[in-house]
């Protein structure tokens, strides 16, 4: 076993030293960066998008996130049929595949081709993904796995941040291809640190006796109340963060903001990987329901802040924005994994579904409203999507868990 496979496996009693911990979770949360890099680090490029391709704003939005469907099919895809995938295997392929849709990215011109890729972009991340968190709650201890995950979250809420960064500001110096081609580079860096990083492993649990898919199971997932509630809240928080920081970049240039300075404003994600791993903590001490609503809520004051016209009021209003969502998401994912009493990767496969269905519908709904009425109509609309959220959450606590025989 190499040294950095050590750190990243360990027995499943408890922790080691404080140092092995951090560099455990540290390969943890570098790994979900890279996992999920490419996934919104197109939307800080937009403006520069929409003049190449010379599309309505809306189209370019609805094809920067179409990985959002890809990576919805995926989420079911791995629920249903990847039970007898070796996680490393799964994990380092599907990143090494990532590769190859990213850097075709760099040499089309072509707007339905540019989508296509953004899908298949969005199926391999998404297997990356759902295997890896399987590979987390497999080999780490109940008491590790929260930390692990966390981490894990972490390193995804760096990739929101990071990703647009770079982003931003290759695309500024080097082009639009040379934006594409640095981030197939960090592609195979990821499925590079997952070969070393993660030992091989044995076939997914399966989600019933006797190894095959139970149907049945899933419709338990539906008749849950409280399940019902937490896919459509998942569905409304990335309808809202994907609305938000796809279009704002049009306002922020409107506001005098170059590309290059662009890409600083994604610092307002900086709040969210301190927050975020706090969200545990949170729905802890108030309960889910009383930590999603207080989190969507402060998201709703942040999009009220995006109808001014003054900057730092703005990049304060999509700090709170980021730190509302992520930790509203967060939350609601806990919620779904203890809800469900068996087959907790189906409805962990449907939540993800859902949640990127949502990011579609708010890149190809925020867009037409962005192009046909104006930015301040497209805040009415996500401010009503968080409140139906709110609503939404109300009864969280409520129902019973449905028999599951």
């Amino acid at each position: 076993m190499s040294g950095i496979e050590h750190v990243l496996n360990p027995p499943r009693t408890s922790f080691g030293s404080t140092a092995t911990d951090s560099a455990r979770f540290a390969v943890i949360a570098l790994i979900a960066f890279l996992t999920l890099v490419d996934l919104f680090a197109a939307q800080a490029i937009l403006p520069a998008l929409v003049a190449k391709f010379e599309v309505s704003r809306a189209a370019m939005g609805f094809a920067v996130n179409a990985s959002t469907f890809g990576m919805a099919v995926a989420g079911l895809g791995v629920a249903f049929f990847g039970r007898r995938i070796d996680r490393r295997n799964g994990i380092w392929i599907s990143l090494a595949l990532l590769s190859i849709p990213t850097a075709a990215l760099a040499f089309t011109d072509d707007l339905s081709i540019f989508a296509t890729l953004r899908v298949v972009q969005g199926l391999c991340m998404s297997v990356a993904f759902t295997l890896t968190m399987a590979y987390l709650s497999e080999h780490f201890s109940p008491a590790q796995a929260s930390g692990a995950l966390a981490a894990y979250v972490t390193g995804n809420v760096a990739s929101n941040f990071f990703g647009r960064i770079v982003s931003a500001a290759v695309a500024g110096l080097g082009g639009l291809e040379i934006n594409f081609l640095t981030f197939a580079a960090l592609n195979l860096a990821g499925a590079l640190l997952v070969w070393l990083a993660l030992k091989k492993t044995s076939k997914m649990m399966q989600t019933s006796e006797d190894g095959s898919f139970n149907m049945r199971r899933w419709t338990y997932h539906f008749a849950d109340t409280e399940l019902r509630r937490a896919f459509a809240i998942g569905f409304l928080i990335l309808f809202t963060f994907i609305g938000t920081f796809t279009y704002v970049n049009f306002q922020l240039v409107a506001l005098g903001l170059s590309p290059m300075t662009l890409s600083l404003v994604y610092l307002v994600f900086l709040p969210s990987m301190l927050t975020t791993p706090l969200a545990g903590n949170l729905s802890g001490r108030v309960g889910a329901k009383l930590g999603i609503i207080s989190t969507l809520g402060l998201a709703v004051v942040g999009l009220a802040a995006l109808l001014s016209v003054s900057l730092p009021l703005v990049l304060a209003g999509l700090a709170l924005v980021a730190v509302g969502t992520f930790l509203a998401q967060a939350i609601t994912t806990g919620l779904v994994g203890r809800r469900a009493v068996t087959d907790k990767a189906g409805a962990s496969g449907i939540y993800l579904a859902s949640y990127y269905t949502g990011g579609l519908a708010g890149s190809l709904a925020l867009g037409q409203v962005y192009d046909h009425v104006g930015w301040p109509a497209c805040v009415g609309v996500l401010v009503a999507a968080l409140f139906a959220a709110i609503v939404l959450a109300f009864p969280i606590g409520s129902a019973p868990v449905p028999s599951q025989r």
